[in-house]
Order: C-alpha cells, then structure tokens, then sequence
C-alpha cells in the first residue's frame, strides 16, 4: 500500500485552549480517536504561548517545521527551531510552549506505549532504505520520491503513507517517519 496525502485535504481544527490549531496527516489504525490510535502524526501551527495537551502512555516527538520555540517541563526548558534535532518526550509530562517572535508550526508524532514506536530522521537528495512496517514521508519542500517504477511529486508538508519495505529514492527534502 502506498497512499499520497496532500496538506491541501488537511482541515484545521482548533485547539481546546485556542492557542493555535492542528492538522492531522496521518492516524493508525484510520479513523482511530485520541483514546484509541496506536499513532499519529500532525501538524499543528502554535500562535500563543499556553500549555501542551497531556496525553496518557503516549510519546511524542516534536519537530519545527518554522519559527523558534520554548518548551518548559518542570525539570527544564528547552529551544527548538528549524535547525534542531527531533526533540522526544513522554506526552503524560508537564509541558508548555511559548513561540519566541511569532507563530511556531511543528510536526508532531505520537505514539502508544506498547503499541508502536516512530523514529524520525531529515533525509535531503538521497535513497532511503524504507525498513519498517510503516513509513511516513512528509516533505519539507518540493520532493520527489521514486520508488520502483512509481515517482511521486510531492509539495511543501504532503506525505507519502507506506507499508512497503524498500528503496526510496528522494529529491528534495523530507522527514522520514518510520514505525514499528
């Protein structure tokens, strides 16, 4: 199975707290709810500092995709930007985010405990080895992806959905989402 998922189908649904919105990408098994998905991967745009939905036996990984952000847990704070690592926490933590000279837009994956488990790496013009029994390709910019006979063109934050093992062959740039 190969699906392409288009940012343009995404809905934008607020947050509780109305301090920004999210859109989701992708959610296993389809059509799960927060109490029952074994993962999900969104996108969410943060215009107000405020705290993070707390989410029981869920962990998150969390990378910024525009803007500059601070992350407050009780233990410490931590910055992250464009630049950063993948940035991984328990999602039952304490944690707020402020957004330091503007809206932030972060990628966030998370998972169940015991359910499933995501490791996230920045891929930029080469192949990637597909090696998980799914992987989800969000594209940062205009990318290409070539697998076998199939090409795919994918715009700013599409993503490509798979559960095929196998070479991917990308040009542009991308977050690779591999899930086990």
């Amino acid at each position: 199975m190969i699906s392409v998922l288009r940012a343009t189908d995404r809905m934008a649904v607020p947050w509780k707290n109305g301090g920004g919105i999210t859109r989701e990408v992708a959610v296993w098994p389809p059509g799960s709810s927060f109490e029952n998905f074994d993962w999900r991967v969104s996108i969410a745009e943060v215009r107000d500092a405020g705290p993070f939905s707390r989410f029981e036996n869920i962990d998150r990984t969390l990378m910024i995709l525009k803007g500059r952000i601070a992350l407050a847990f009780d233990e410490r704070t931590v910055e992250l930007d464009e630049a950063s690592s993948p940035y991984s926490f328990a999602g039952d933590a304490v944690c707020s985010g402020t957004p330091i000279a503007g809206p932030v837009t972060d990628l966030n994956v998370m998972t169940r405990r015991g359910r499933a488990v995501a490791h996230v790496t920045l891929v930029a013009n080469q192949t990637h080895q597909a090696a998980s029994k799914m992987t989800l390709l969000l594209a940062r910019d205009e990318t290409r992806v070539r697998r076998s006979v199939q090409e795919f063109r994918l715009k700013p934050y599409d993503a490509l959905l798979t559960d095929e093992i196998g070479e991917m062959e990308l040009a542009g740039e991308a977050f690779v989402i591999a899930i086990a």
